[in-house]
């Protein structure tokens, strides 16, 4: 059995369309119109012991509304799905014990407190041993380099140093499945890298299965292997990281440099992705790599020459932008109609 399992996964969410004026406040009262929203659509995935799986999609695609409902938070509208073999909106204290999640908008630790105060309530729910809990939170904080922040209060750290006790909360009682939503949103850039560290370094000693969803490709580039991609509550992509680039990337990008400088056009080449006196960047359809870079050898002096596939953050966002100006099209296309 998988550690997680999600099959037609779905939640329907219904508002209530007010018209405006008095006369729409009347026709409310007998006649109510609801508009509907699929938040999750038909969610399907499994995911084995110890993967570490990036969860993508723009505003608003249903990544949180998944998580939530793999967390027992909400219910679902219609589907199944297990966590370490429960129901996970059946709320049971055994699965409650095996899991965690963190969303880095959300605070769970005290505000008034310090940490280290904050972890002991923890342990006092969970019931952890003391010897335990002092041996885990030990090595979680000298991982993470908090150690001496450990009776400072919470609302005196900085923003990098309380998610990383926000960390240690979500870890105390060594979960084995570990939710997290946006971890390193708002940290500086040495942050957000220690605290991946330490994700990559968990995640391969503890062999617990992780689910992260972020903004910064940097995170899933470095941690995840496989990542599963939604866009209005549907998934579409779920696979390999590096197959994205070879599914829904057409290009690829020539980078050039010359030795004496030159002030060539390189526009008829390609689209020119950024030009110094020196160098050049092409994007080129990958059925015109090769013909291209020939040409460029013989249009100019090249000291060197080189073919890089596009960033993969580029490429879902191109991905993204397509798939909302097709929605887009669509809609417009059904109201003329």
């Amino acid at each position: 059995m998988s550690t997680i399992e999600a099959r037609d996964l779905t939640k329907v969410y219904r508002t209530y369309r007010k018209e405006s004026g008095l006369r729409g406040a009347i026709k409310g009262l007998v006649h109510r119109r609801y508009d509907e929203t699929r938040a999750a659509d038909h969610v399907t995935f499994q995911i084995e012991e110890g993967e570490f799986v990036g969860f993508l999609g723009p505003n608003g695609a249903g990544k949180t509304t998944v998580l939530k409902m793999l967390s027992g938070l909400l219910n679902p509208t219609s589907g199944e799905a297990r966590v370490l073999g429960f129901v996970p909106w059946e709320r049971k204290n055994e699965m409650k014990r095996q899991f965690s999640l963190l969303m880095g908008q959300k605070n769970a630790l005290w505000w008034d407190l310090p940490a280290q105060e904050s972890l002991e309530l923890n342990r006092a729910i969970y019931g952890i041993d003391r010897k335990r809990f002092r041996k885990v939170v030990g090595g979680l904080s000298e991982l993470l380099e908090v150690t001496d922040k450990m009776n400072v209060m919470v609302r005196e750290l900085s923003l990098g140093e309380r998610m990383k006790m926000e960390l240690i909360s979500a870890l105390i009682h060594e979960p084995r499945v570990l939710f997290l939503d946006e971890p390193t949103i708002g940290l500086d850039v040495v942050s957000q890298k220690r605290v991946r560290e330490f994700l990559r370094i968990y995640n391969s000693e503890h062999r617990i299965v992780t689910m992260l969803t972020s903004h910064y490709m940097q995170d899933i580039a470095e941690l995840c292997d496989r990542v599963i991609i939604i866009d209005r509550g549907a998934i579409f992509f779920d696979g390999p990281l590096d197959e994205i680039v070879d599914r829904f990337s057409g290009d690829k990008v020539i980078s050039l440099s010359f030795p004496d400088g030159t002030q060539h056009d390189f526009s008829s080449f390609g689209e020119v992705v950024s030009q110094t006196p020196v160098s050049v960047q092409l994007k080129v359809p990958r059925a015109q790599v090769t013909e291209t870079a020939r040409k460029l050898l013989q249009h100019c002096n090249v000291s060197d020459i080189n073919v890089q596939e596009m960033p993969i953050e580029d490429v879902i966002r191109s991905l993204f932008g397509e798939r909302h100006a097709q929605e887009m099209d669509r809609t417009a296309k059904t109201r003329a109609a």
